[in-house]
């Protein structure tokens, strides 16, 4: 039995419609959420093994923004870039066509691993007035608070890559790997909320198309992070990042805002790399004063 979301009372006031595009030969599928007259259009990029249900909590937040969500190739329900390796360099790619496509001129926001593609993506060109970064991966993976298990991540997708198909497989959707996972991020000490991010994961965390695709999006997570492409984005760029953050420390994010052209930090306490879900309406706020300054020449 699922677990009530806190926030479908909010998310169920907004409109949503699903869409299919063709990208770089590949269909994409999306959801726009909000009213199409709004005078901001923002495209999510959501995180490594997530889909766009993953930052409804926040579109919850907010109704009179058009957000637009895509599953990025591989996941959720859009099928993998064909013949060719999903590595960044492919997801940065897949981003700016999907953008020129649907929604050129959008406010560009990533979490997590979608705050790399985002961040190549601008870099390389991608035109954009501004960029949201939720989460930002801000220094490489490996280095962070917790490098001893992302070495262990690095094994575990390795071995779901070599193994047997069937072995492979079933080792990667593994229900226990992924509450693992799961209990390692969350920071909520609210049962139901905590019940609620389980259940996220437990749903959404294994719609990978194959364990090729995951192995190859696994590999571009911990390869690259923002700070590689921080001082080519000129645009002004607001980082949403949490005090309690296990993969990038705040520190490494405070010395990321500097590296960027014009960039603002907004730290949240008592949370962890999910953002998203245990403090949405926090950020909310911080995204919402970021695209409406409260007067000329501020945020």
């Amino acid at each position: 039995m699922a677990s009530p979301n806190p926030y479908a009372p909010l998310l169920d006031t907004i409109p949503v419609e699903r869409h299919e595009v063709s990208v770089l030969g590949g269909t994409t599928a999306y959801w726009t959420y909000g009213p199409t007259t709004a005078s901001t259009t923002v495209v999510a990029v959501h995180g490594f093994r997530g889909e766009h249900h993953g930052l409804e909590p926040v579109v919850a937040h907010l109704p009179d923004v058009r957000i637009i969500s895509p599953d990025i190739p591989g996941f959720g329900e859009t099928s993998p870039l064909p013949g060719i390796r999903h590595d960044l360099g492919a997801y940065a790619r897949w981003l700016r066509a999907f953008v020129a496509s649907v929604a050129p001129g959008a406010v560009i926001l990533g979490h997590s691993f979608g705050s790399i593609v985002v961040s190549a993506a601008v870099a390389d060109g991608l035109e954009t007035p501004q960029v949201v970064l939720v989460n930002p991966i801000g220094a490489p993976a490996l280095e962070g608070p917790r490098g001893i298990l992302t070495r262990l991540a690095v094994f575990y997708y390795w071995a779901g890559a070599r193994l047997p198909k069937r072995l492979g497989e079933a080792l990667l959707r593994n229900g226990l790997i992924v509450r693992v996972m799961s209990e390692s991020m969350a920071k909520t000490k609210d049962a139901e909320l905590r019940r609620f991010i389980h259940d996220q994961h437990d749903t959404y965390f294994s719609r990978f198309a194959d364990r090729d695709v995951l192995h190859d999006a696994f590999v571009a997570s911990v390869s690259h992070d923002v700070s590689e492409f921080a001082p080519r984005i000129a645009q002004p760029t607001l980082l949403v990042a949490a005090v309690r953050d296990d993969i990038t420390p705040i520190e490494a994010e405070r010395r990321l805002a500097t590296l960027f052209a014009d960039a603002e930090l907004v730290e949240i306490p008592d949370v962890g790399h999910l953002i998203h879900y245990e403090t949405p309406a926090a950020a909310a706020d911080a995204i919402r004063r970021f695209l409406v300054p409260s007067a000329p020449g501020t945020r």
